[in-house]
Parts: C-alpha cells; sequence; structure tokens
C-alpha cells in the first residue's frame, strides 16, 4: 500500500473533463470552517458568479453540495407533490432519469418519447400539454449527455408559460458550454454539474431556482420528502441576509475549486467561451468526417461539446479501441449508453478539455488505433 498516484490523463469522454491547474491548486488550499465568516464571503462570490454562468438574477442560485445527480432530485423533491401531473420529454438517457424522479415523487409522468439522437420534439410537447391541461410542471433536458442533441429550451420553455406551467431543466452538460439565458428564456428551476464545461472536479450541482418556483416550494401542502434537498431549510444555509444557519458541513475546498473555474469562466466571458467550444467542435467534426467517420447527430442540433460518433460497422469490439485509446495514448473517451451502448462512442470537448492540443491529440490517436 501506497500513496495514490493517478495517471495522467486526457479527458474527453462525456465528463469529467480536464482540470485547469488553477483549479487544482486552489482546491489546495488550507481547509476552513464551513461557518467561518471567511468561507461565508466565499459563498457570496460562488452564487454571484453562478448568477453570471446561468444568466440570472435568482436570489435562489447555489451549488449544492452534491454531484448533478442531486441537483436534479433537489428540483424534482422540492417542486413535485404526490399526485402531481408531470410532462417529462425522453430523447436520451437522462430523460429517463426524470421520469424516474417523478415517480419516486409520487407524480404522474406524462412521457413525450423522440428518438434518441434527435430534438425534444415542439409539437408533441405542445400536444401532451393541451390534452394534459392539469400538468403542473414540463422537464426536459436541455443537452442530452447521451447522445449530444440539443433541444429548444427557449420555445419549451414558453410553452410552458403558455400552459401555465413550471419548467424543470436539466444544463448539466450546457452550463458554459452553449448558449443558455435562464432569464430570457424563462426558466424556472435549472441544474447542472461541475465536471463538465466549468472544468471542476467531479461532486458539485450548481441549481437556480426563480421566484415562481420558489413561491411553490414555500407554499407546498406537505413536507420535501428529503431533508437534505429540502430548499426551505437549505436556503437559511446559504441565503445569508438574516445570518446562516447550519444545515450541513459544506466541502468547503470543493467550493474552493468552483469559484475558481467560475471566475475563469467569467474571465475569458460567456460568449467566448461558447464560441471557443463551437470552434473545437467544428475542426474535430471536419477531422473525423476526413477519416469517413459519422455522426449520430444533424451538424443543426448538435452540442459542440458532446459528439457521438458512429462507431464504423468493420469495428467488431469497440471496447478494445477505447481501452487502447486509454493504454497507448492515455485519452478517456466515452462509451454508448442505453439504446446506443454499443454504436457510438462520445466524444467530450468540455471546457478546459475543449482546446486545440486536445483535439490534435484526439485525431491522432484515432487515428493510430483504427489504422
Amino acid at each position: 500500500m501506497a500513496s495514490f498516484i493517478p495517471p495522467k490523463r486526457t479527458l474527453m469522454g462525456p465528463g469529467p473533463s480536464d482540470v485547469s491547474p488553477r483549479v487544482l491548486e486552489a482546491m489546495s488550499r488550507p481547509t476552513i470552517g464551513h461557518l467561518d465568516p471567511a468561507f461565508q464571503t466565499l459563498m457570496d462570490e460562488i452564487k454571484d458568479l453562478l448568477r453570471y454562468a446561468f444568466k440570472t438574477e435568482n436570489m435562489l442560485t447555489f451549488p449544492v453540495s452534491a454531484p448533478g445527480s442531486a441537483g436534479m432530485e433537489t428540483c424534482f423533491a422540492n417542486l413535485i407533490e404526490r399526485g402531481d401531473k408531470v410532462v417529462v420529454c425522453v430523447n436520451g438517457v437522462f430523460g429517463t432519469r426524470m421520469v424516474e424522479n417523478v415517480t419516486r415523487c409520487g407524480g404522474e409522468a406524462i412521457i413525450v418519447n423522440d428518438d434518441w439522437g434527435t430534438p425534444v420534439s415542439i409539437d408533441k410537447v405542445s400536444e401532451a400539454l393541451k390534452a394534459n391541461p392539469d400538468a403542473k410542471i414540463l422537464a426536459f433536458v436541455a443537452a442530452e449527455t447521451s447522445t449530444g442533441v440539443a433541444s429548444d429550451t427557449k420555445s419549451l420553455c414558453a410553452l410552458a408559460l403558455e400552459h401555465d406551467c413550471l419548467n424543470i431543466v436539466d444544463a448539466v452538460t450546457s452550463l458554459g458550454g452553449s448558449e443558455l439565458d435562464v432569464d430570457g428564456w424563462g426558466i424556472d428551476a435549472i441544474y447542472s454539474g461541475s465536471q463538465k464545461c466549468l472544468s471542476c472536479p467531479p461532486g458539485i450541482s450548481p441549481v437556480s431556482f426563480n421566484e415562481r418556483a420558489v413561491e411553490k416550494i414555500k407554499n407546498r401542502n406537505t413536507p420535501v420528502q428529503s431533508w437534505f434537498m429540502d430548499l426551505n431549510l437549505v436556503m437559511g444555509y446559504w441565503d445569508g441576509t438574516g445570518g446562516r444557519s447550519y444545515h450541513h458541513t459544506a466541502p468547503v475546498n470543493a467550493m474552493y475549486a468552483l469559484h475558481e473555474s467560475l471566475f475563469i469562466l467569467k474571465e475569458e466571458g460567456l460568449e467566448n467561451a461558447w464560441a471557443r467550444h463551437k470552434k473545437m467542435s467544428e475542426k474535430l467534426r471536419e477531422g473525423f468526417n476526413a477519416m469517413g467517420i459519422k455522426y449520430l447527430v444533424d451538424e443543426s442540433c448538435a452540442l459542440p461539446q458532446l459528439n457521438s460518433i458512429i462507431i464504423p460497422e468493420h469495428i467488431v469490439d469497440e471496447a478494445a479501441i477505447r481501452t487502447k485509446l486509454l493504454d497507448d495514448h492515455n485519452l478517456e473517451i466515452g462509451a454508448g449508453l442505453g439504446a446506443l451502448a454499443g454504436k457510438v462512442w462520445r466524444v467530450g470537448l468540455m471546457g478546459h478539455s475543449a482546446r486545440e492540443e486536445n483535439v490534435d491529440k484526439c485525431l491522432a490517436a484515432f487515428k493510430a488505433v483504427m489504422n
């Protein structure tokens, strides 16, 4: 037994992404108490930086002290009560997880299915909302990590408002990597993850709730089924306007890392970050096209930060290719999930990983291994 020294990898899978040395250095700084006045100052700065990243003025914007899946549960557990009808859009793995959350919260899931690799159909959602006028919530994935497809978040949120529904948006893969405008698009509740385009280590889930969502939470008929995720309790810890109340011990050093990653994003500028991801994705697509490798998702609705490429027919053992990329080139890519297992590889260009040298390395490694 000895101290663990991890191998040096280039992370170009569906997450986590490469972490900037600045973020790793921030994480190594001295630990202080989670109720220390200095840490409370950091908490306020993180909330401001998250508002910048989400493009919102929402007061209830903070990082959940757990991974993106906990951010998802925080949204569903707080906004759904037993018997509530929720229209859930499923066009990939993470839409199915939304359905599971609705069911576990005692809600009734009205499922709108679309083919994996295609955006959520606005027309289908419109019909579902018309057919279910008593629906309370519309839930969908803005950027489906299992396929690499982007849906029309702005139009879907407008539909929800038209039918007097709240909306819950999964932005785990989109935050910091492609256009996202919480206030401008009328998003009521949204969650993301630290390990994707923010290029922070895994384990933190940024969330944001507008006043419509907060009103719903405060006026529930029944208690939130999760004590840890009950925002009526968490608000007292992250609010700070009336003196913070103890709720849980926040992961202090992980918050240092999140702060630094968000600070780097603000230094670059949101629009510049979006443009960088798009530019790197175009370069990657050109390289794969030159090799005869095709994409699952049409370019018009493809995410720049998550590229699903179709495994060529002559590849008998796709896992062996991924293993060879990892062993020979220290390059990590992702396998297909669910219905796409064994059919696609997922190549991520997220945050610090979305750099020219990474694209060049990825294409060169694929050429070497495929040959």
